[in-house]
């Protein structure tokens, strides 16, 4: 027993890669994570794009760096981890945030679409796990927390191809969560419900009320998410406090 149960979310010493962090949902659990001690490397299509977090973090005497991929490109995923190791060392923590929606039912749905989220949602998780997860185990201490969604769960088809997607995401990280609990490599998924990023900006601008209206029926609780709502889950699932927890599922979606 520890003096000090709070310690076991702490996050001193240790190096979080967090993709898709220069802005919404990623940019909160990077900041979040640098304040419980980590250091940070974040993530956008360009470094240019995350450097605003960057400063933030820094200029609260936390350690943080900004790089760039697009992670639709066949090999971005390995080359993003390649990269995170070169600025900042061994990856301790990966979150797998950056994600790709589109929009449409089955029927609208075109090839690019489809190839936009598997590249993204999917592909560069495989790129990303198949490098880090050795290294991890090597060193028998890893976290990875994968940014799903509700729609896994539950799928609208408005999303159905998000939606596959992101059950496919979970999939891979059950698989591999099995392969490498012994090795204290642990895999989970945090499910956010509805939360109220810039991805939402344009519906809400558009029709304002019917926003509104939306939000208030979709769950228990009338509304929709803060991203800082994510933060608190997401050290649990980075740290020592989830040390007997793997392939599994956090729901955070106001009652559903």
């Amino acid at each position: 027993m520890i003096a000090d149960p709070f310690d076991r979310f702490r996050l001193d010493g240790r190096t979080a890669l967090v993709t898709g962090s220069s802005r919404g949902i990623g940019a909160a659990i990077a900041e979040g994570m640098a304040g419980a001690g980590a250091r940070v490397v974040l993530h956008g299509q360009s470094a240019e794009a995350a450097e605003p977090v960057r400063a933030r973090i820094a200029a609260s005497g936390k350690q943080a760096w900004a790089l760039g991929a697009d992670l639709r490109e066949r090999g971005a995923g390995k080359r993003l981890l390649e990269d995170a190791e070169r600025v900042a060392g061994p990856v301790d923590i990966l979150v797998v945030n950056a994600s790709a929606q589109v929009n449409a039912v089955l029927a609208d749905m075109t090839d690019e679409d489809l190839d936009l989220q598997l590249d993204v949602n999917l592909r560069s998780t495989f790129e990303m796990l198949r490098h880090v997860l050795p290294a991890m185990a090597e060193r028998r201490w890893g976290r990875v927390v994968s940014i799903g969604s509700i729609n896994q769960l539950r799928p609208k088809s408005i999303v159905t191809a998000y939606a596959a997607t992101k059950a496919a995401q979970h999939n891979l990280i059950q698989s591999q969560a099995r392969d490498y609990a012994a090795s204290n490599v642990l895999l989970n998924t945090l499910a956010p419900g509805l939360v109220d990023t810039d991805r939402n900006a344009d519906r809400k601008a558009a029709d304002p009320q019917g926003w509104d209206a939306y939000v208030r029926q979709l769950n228990w609780m009338g509304r929709a998410a803060n991203a800082d709502e994510m933060v608190g889950a997401a050290l649990f699932l980075a740290s020592d406090a989830c040390s007997f927890m793997t392939g599994e599922t956090i729901v955070l979606s106001g009652g559903y």
